[in-house]
């Protein structure tokens, strides 16, 4: 049935009549041999194109080998493509049995190629053996591995600090939110924020170089993690200001007990690529309250708190814990400062004078210059209110250079007035950043030159810290001093860090004892052995000791008998306007009648 349909529906077809069968497939009659010519031709096109794709391929992944198992694989395509060459000869040539043989020729290489390609094929495209996959599994890892740490260090770059590795601001406002939302929830949690401020860090900066500061900011941040439990946070937010979260304390004291372990974990010196450098810490401590709406109220108020502790004791280390009144006195500052700025142009500022004597015979051997300001409205402001800020907005500088200046001019009219007074002296306070200055010598050389003072009538007074922040600077500079003919006083010693080994070596003419080691004497047997102490140390050194703070004719005695040659105090007189310096001059002889016995 099927035999019988297939050719009547094959014959149907018009084209039908124009095939031959020809060997395995169909040929076209003569007639026709053009369509037969291209199609084989197309056909042995697309063989041949295979090899060169292969080529191709094998040149772009260097990974293949372009070995015989490729020369193969394209002989066997080439075969197969010649094949259909020789369909389109046999059209021409009438000898079938000449093309035949030319057929079955191709037939047996081409069955030959496969037959050596078959077992070869593995190798042909390659495949890895367990080794090379196991070699190839443990870069891949290896390069998943370094992407993850990549990540992870990425991570820690953007919640750490650069220079210490300590957390940045980011991490530890995260951490104080953190502890804040908890605190909300449990009443009893507290939590407390220590901020704290390196003084003077700019100085130190500007005289030891960016290398040596910054190797002090890691010194700095390794010893305050000593400090601390492993679970509180220390971050550094500011080029010298570092943050402590002490999270699950019971009260205020913890947060004193833990600023107090920092600052006497900070009496030591640090060694700074071979250099001594001193620093001294203002802390700022606030706890979390009902009053703090957002994490950031709580490190406001310590940054409040820490400049608190700063303005009132410029230089040395001290802690102060927030209170809601340190708000006013925060807004004062602003307004203060813009007034400070004017007061020179005005002459608001004032120079008193208090007498330095002789403790056997009360003969004044000179005067302290110190600054006082009248303000027009407010009246006299005291110097504890505007100096710190001076010294904070960098506004000490120039209010030194006038003092200075001021304080020469007095002394060289007090000299020409007074002939026959004996050689005075007059002392004037040097801050820290006056001190830094490079061209300071420069500066005193030419006040001195046109005030037409002396060199010898000239004290300048310098705070431990000062000098200690960098030593060998400091050195240079105070010989630099000397050379011009001007003498230098240590003061508020006591109250400082000074290395005794460095203090041998600074051509200091005079150490003055800090008040607070004298107004006890008699009462705290600690502090009268303090104090004769520096006395015995300064005769070692062969310097002069002027006791600051004298009040009663005991301590006089007292530091008679130990050998104190000079005092200064309200027991001999308090800082005198210019006028009644003068008058005192003048009508005492230089001898003061509060001496006489």
């Amino acid at each position: 049935m099927i035999r019988v349909v297939m050719p009547k529906l094959f014959n149907k077809f018009p084209i039908s009549e124009q095939f031959i069968p020809h060997g395995h497939c169909y040929l076209w009659k003569p007639g026709l041999v053009w369509l037969h010519v291209v199609s084989d031709s197309l056909i042995a096109l697309a063989y041949y194109s295979i090899p060169l794709m292969l080529v191709y391929f094998v040149r772009k992944r260097k990974d293949l080998p372009f070995d015989w198992i490729f020369l193969l694989f394209g002989a066997f395509i080439v075969a197969c493509g010649t094949t259909h060459v020789m369909e389109i000869w046999t059209l021409w040539h009438p000898d079938y049995w000449l093309s035949g043989f030319f057929k079955v020729i191709t037939a047996i290489a081409s069955v030959s190629t496969a037959m050596l390609l078959i077992p070869s094929m593995p190798k042909a495209v390659a495949l890895p053996s367990p080794a090379q996959l196991e070699a190839a599994n443990v870069i891949l890892q290896n390069e998943i591995n370094e992407r993850k740490r990549a990540e992870e260090k990425l991570l820690h770059n953007a919640f750490h600090d650069s220079l210490t590795d300590l957390p940045n601001r980011a991490l530890l406002m995260d951490r104080v939110k953190q502890a804040f939302i908890y605190s909300k929830r449990h009443q009893e949690y507290l939590f407390a924020l220590l901020f704290l401020d390196m003084d003077r860090f700019k100085a130190i900066n500007d005289t030891l170089g960016h290398s040596m500061a910054d190797q002090l900011l890691i010194d700095f941040a390794c010893r305050l993690k000593k400090c601390l439990r492993p679970e509180d946070t220390i971050a550094r937010i500011g080029g010298d200001e570092f943050v402590v979260l002490l999270e699950d304390i019971k009260d205020i004291n913890n947060a004193i007990l833990v600023a107090e372990r920092i600052q006497k974990a900070l009496i030591l010196p640090f060694q700074v690529k071979g250099q001594e450098v001193f620093v001294t810490t203002s802390i700022g401590i606030a706890l979390n309250t009902t009053h703090h709406v957002f994490p950031e109220d709580v490190l406001r108020d310590a940054d409040v708190a820490m400049y608190r502790a700063k303005a009132l004791c410029l230089g040395q280390t001290r802690y102060q814990v927030f209170d809601t009144s340190m708000y006013a006195q925060a807004s004062k500052p602003s307004h203060l400062e813009t007034e400070l700025r004017r007061a020179i142009e005005r002459e608001e500022l004032r120079l008193n004078y208090q007498p330095i004597v002789l403790l056997e015979s009360g003969r004044i051997t000179g005067f302290e210059a110190l600054v006082r300001w009248q303000h027009p409205d407010k009246g006299l402001v005291s110097p504890a209110e505007f100096i710190p800020l001076a010294e904070e907005t960098g506004l000490i500088v120039s209010l030194g250079w006038w003092v200075l200046r001021e304080a020469c001019s007095q002394m060289r009219a007090w000299k020409l007035r007074c002939p026959e007074t004996e050689p005075l002296t007059i002392s004037v306070n040097i801050s820290g950043k006056q001190f830094s200055q490079p061209d300071l010598s420069e500066q005193i050389k030419q006040i001195l030159q046109e005030t037409k003072l002396n060199a010898y009538s000239l004290k300048l007074e310098l705070t431990e810290s000062a000098l200690m922040e960098n030593a060998e600077v400091a050195t240079t500079m105070l010989l630099q001093l000397q050379a011009l003919g001007i003498r230098i006083s240590l003061d508020d010693f006591g109250t400082g860090y000074s290395s005794l080994s460095y203090l041998h070596r600074f051509p200091i003419d005079t150490l003055k004892i800090d008040r607070s080691f004298i107004m006890d004497l008699g009462a705290d047997l600690e502090k009268m052995e303090i104090v004769r102490t520096i006395i015995a140390l300064a005769k070692n050194l062969k310097m002069e000791v002027i006791a600051e703070g004298v009040e009663t004719r005991q301590q006089v005695d007292q530091l008679l008998s130990w050998e104190c040659k000079f005092g200064q105090g309200y027991f001999f007189s308090k800082p005198l306007d210019s006028q009644t310096t003068e008058v005192l001059l003048v009508t005492t002889n230089q001898h003061l009648p509060c001496m006489t016995r």
